[in-house]
């Protein structure tokens, strides 16, 4: 693991960034049902992360361990309209195969991501399901903190 390198995402990398994605959406859906997945949600991956690799306003990273890529991170560029700093670097997908947690590269994959985002955006937020209290826990320990909350009810 000592060979682990963070890399731009590419158009090579987009079965196993859908493999990925679909253990990541699957996670979410033990943290809550209310994370049920589609019947498509290969198709719609697919599509999802051809647009972000074309993107000028989405950056999707992978780490790689040998060739074979183990995690990925997708954040988007987006301008926040009402506040300042002006320009956010969301965070908006995190996914670390579980043999390659807690030995500090989801931090240094964070660390790669926001280097490039840095010469772009002002703030740095991440989006993940609230019940995720590995997530919270990560999140804060590298500095960060909540500063929004979504609440959703069946209808």
């Amino acid at each position: 693991m000592n060979g682990i390198v963070y890399r731009k995402a590419s158009e090579k990398d987009i079965d196993r960034l859908i493999e990925l994605n679909i253990r990541l959406k699957r996670l979410n859906e033990e943290f809550d049902p209310l994370f049920k997945l589609r019947e498509d949600i290969v198709e719609k991956s697919r599509e999802y992360f051809q647009r972000a690799l074309n993107s000028p306003d989405s950056v999707v990273v992978v780490a790689e361990d040998g060739g074979r890529v183990v995690g990925f991170i997708k954040a988007d560029v987006v301008e926040r309209l009402f506040y300042e700093p002006k320009i956010e670097g969301n965070i908006v997908e995190f996914y670390l195969l579980p043999e390659y947690r807690r030995k500090k590269l989801g931090a240094a994959m964070l660390d790669y991501v926001i280097k490039l985002l840095k010469e772009r955006v002002d703030i740095i937020t991440a989006e993940f399901p609230a019940l995720n209290e590995i997530a919270v826990e990560f999140y804060s320990r590298l500095g960060f903190r909540g500063i929004v909350s979504t609440y959703a009810r069946e209808s």
